[in-house]
């Protein structure tokens, strides 16, 4: 919209000064003949705008025209930078709108502070996604299901959602009708808190196959805000069985990759990875949310050794015959061209 992008103009030159009509038309998309159109717009509504023409020319706002925002400090500001860095704007498409809100922001703040500001973009990065994350897959929809447009729209209509949702590991979807309290972005994922039959639960949005907002008002309990709703709901999520405890045997060498990987599951200090020679034997106390998960340690062969619980070993065990069943064709082969080999080798050698 054109009042937008008068105030984008504004705002742009109080923050930088000088600027070129060709960055300004690039940064807002825009022919330079609009800029210059533009110009003379505010010029007849009163701001005092005018253009420099030659190598160094541009568009300039009189020295002195500007609001500020008084009582905004420092960290104020630097915290309102950091915000862009988030992400979950990206999400909920509210991109441009951030990008605007800033410019405003940075236009309006004292001079004393911009350059704090301006710096923590340069100088401070938050990536949300957890490691070895495709970021593609882990996008809300990336896997076929909706994006988080028809959830918002819920939200802030204050309407029912009907769901086909699907649950981890089950492969049949199940259909529910739901009360939404709103969304909550937690470690890169993205979750429904909604009530199902006046029962609070969490809907992760990348399970949601379908969604659609009925014209029925929303029925939520009355008094409870999100907030309550998500603390009730993290508790419960963070209730965790006892964790099994595991002690567990790893070469030195591949140490350090190991503590990259599991390090958040061992539960004592661990010993320096260039202490000793890489093929010597390490120990670590670890834990585990259940047995099954130690077939995890498999990825690191035979490099790693799980000494105890004598479950955990058979556990492995298990996990590393079912391996070896689906690729029996592939080594037999290889075993009868060296038995006789070996065989042989074996009767030259024993007493």
């Amino acid at each position: 919209m054109k009042a937008d992008r008068l105030l984008s103009i504004l705002l742009l030159l109080q923050t930088r000064g000088r600027v070129p009509a060709t960055e300004l038309a690039e940064r807002l998309e825009v022919s330079v003949r609009t800029i210059y159109r533009d110009v003379e717009s505010l010029s007849a509504a009163g701001v005092p705008v005018f253009t420099e023409r030659g190598r160094h020319g541009g568009i300039n706002l009189l020295p002195g025209y500007r609001t500020d925002v008084t009582g905004l400090t420092a960290d104020e500001a630097r915290a309102l930078f950091v915000l862009s860095a988030q992400g979950a704007h990206s999400d909920l498409g509210l991109d441009g709108a951030l990008g605007s809100a800033l410019r405003k922001v940075m236009a309006a703040l004292p001079a004393p502070h911009r350059p704090a500001a301006e710096r923590v973009s340069e100088r401070i990065l938050v990536d949300p996604a957890r490691w070895m994350q495709n970021s593609q897959n882990s996008q809300p929809g990336a896997a076929g299901g909706p994006d988080l447009g028809e959830l918002q729209y819920a939200v802030f209509a204050d309407r029912r959602l009907r769901l086909r949702y699907r649950h981890s590991g089950t492969p049949a979807p199940v259909e529910y009708t739901v009360d939404p309290y709103g969304l909550v972005n937690k470690a890169a994922v993205w979750y429904l808190v909604a009530d199902l039959h006046g029962e609070p639960r969490l809907f992760r949005a990348d399970r949601v196959l379908t969604a659609e907002t009925t014209e029925e008002a929303v029925r939520r309990r009355a008094g409870v805000a999100l907030g309550e709703v998500w603390a009730v709901l993290r508790e419960q999520v963070e209730r965790m069985p006892k964790d099994v405890p595991a002690r567990v045997r790893v070469r030195r060498g591949r140490l350090d990759m190991f503590l990259r990987i599991h390090g958040g599951r061992v539960t004592a200090p661990p010993p320096d990875p260039g202490a000793g020679p890489a093929e010597e034997w390490v120990e670590l106390a670890m834990a585990f949310p259940a047995v099954a998960a130690v077939r995890s340690l498999l990825a690191f062969g035979a490099d790693v050794e799980v000494l105890a619980p004598p479950a955990a070993r058979r556990e492995l065990a298990r996990a590393a015959a079912e391996a070896l069943r689906l690729y029996q064709d592939e080594v037999r082969p290889h075993q009868d061209e060296a038995g006789p080999q070996a065989l042989g080798c074996a009767r030259t050698t024993s007493p």
